[in-house]
């Protein structure tokens, strides 16, 4: 609203500095801050840990010079990327129960989320591939090329990343046209439509990945079948029940990380604006709840993790004698 100086009573012949009532200058109300609800509760909660689990994660596989084969540069980056969503989460909830929001936190919380999560799907297509390559290239696996090679691949994987999670910083946005919204603001409908493209053409190659493995695994059983008359009887059932379960763990594996992934790049395809934010509520919980269940499917299954993470909690009952497993049992 403008005031004339009429309705404040001053005359301009008289000389003197219009005066202003100090509540009529301030007219733009304070920011009041939400309650509290059962959302931000969990979603603070859920950040902590998916960011104290992965920050573990990374800190025994980092501060271990025995853990230094291809895999485990792979579960570190699969743990800073997951670490990252976690920040993303308490980051998220700071700024929306805390302090006033502005256009600079949603873009700061979703270029951040954006980057953590792509940065963890491509590390998880990055340990399905290091799988298949374990079994099928077995007697080549571990050398020092092997290490370059998932290093440069970590690399491009994380320059990807933070260029993709650029993007809203960059003007990909909508916090101007609220129209081209997607069902994740501030992010655009084009920007997420190409985001979920991306993330289901990654999820069909690892699930390619792990078909593969399935064919190579199959082809080695073969060949310990043909053989299994030089084997004692309880050889031959041990190696049966360990096959068994290893196909058990792969079935688990690939439906979390189906269920987890699929629903959000699907409906990121086909929702929009005015879409009900339940469902986009309902799609985004399993996405990120991939970063709280990938250090327990991935990096503690870990044999050598798991004896790195009991040494440093029981130091007199380990020692510092360590056996590096490679990673057809990650």
């Amino acid at each position: 609203m403008i005031l004339n100086a009429s309705d404040l009573g001053w005359d301009e012949s008289s000389g003197a500095d219009p005066f202003f009532p100090l509540d009529q200058l301030n007219s733009s109300p304070p920011y009041e801050v939400p309650p509290l609800t059962v959302w931000g509760v969990a979603l603070c909660v859920s950040g902590t840990l998916i960011a104290t689990e992965n920050a573990i994660v990374v800190t025994t596989i980092l501060a271990t010079p025995s853990l230094r084969a291809p895999v485990f540069l792979l579960l570190a980056s699969l743990g800073l990327a997951d670490l990252l969503a976690g920040v993303a989460l308490v980051l998220h909830f700071l700024f929306l129960f805390c302090v006033e929001p502005s256009d600079w936190s949603e873009l700061l919380t979703s270029g951040l989320l954006v980057t953590s999560l792509t940065a963890s799907l491509c590390s998880l297509m990055g340990v399905a591939l290091d799988r298949y390559l374990s079994l099928s290239h077995a007697l080549t696996y571990g050398s020092s090329q092997s290490r370059r090679r998932a290093a440069v691949l970590l690399l491009l994987v994380w320059l990807g990343a933070c260029v993709i999670g650029a993007g809203p910083a960059m003007g990909w946005h909508c916090l101007g046209e609220p129209n081209s919204c997607s069902v994740v603001r501030p992010l655009t409908r084009t920007y997420l439509s190409l985001l979920c493209g991306g993330f289901l053409v990654v999820v069909m190659v690892t699930l390619q990945l792990y078909a593969g493995i399935c064919r190579v695994a199959r082809r080695h059983a073969h060949a310990i079948a043909t053989q299994r008359h030089f084997l004692p009887t309880n050889q031959s059932y041990a190696s049966k029940h360990s096959s068994g379960r290893g196909f058990s763990r792969l079935i688990l594996v690939l439906s979390v990380f189906v269920g987890c992934w699929m629903p959000f790049s699907l409906w990121g395809l086909l929702g929009d604006a005015s879409s009900p934010p339940l469902y986009t509520y309902a799609t985004l919980v399993p996405a990120a709840g991939s970063s709280l269940l990938n250090p327990i499917l991935y990096s503690l299954r870990n044999k050598d993790i798991r004896k790195v993470l009991l040494q440093a909690c029981c130091p007199h009952r380990y020692t510092q004698n360590t056996h590096i497993h490679y990673p057809v049992d990650v």
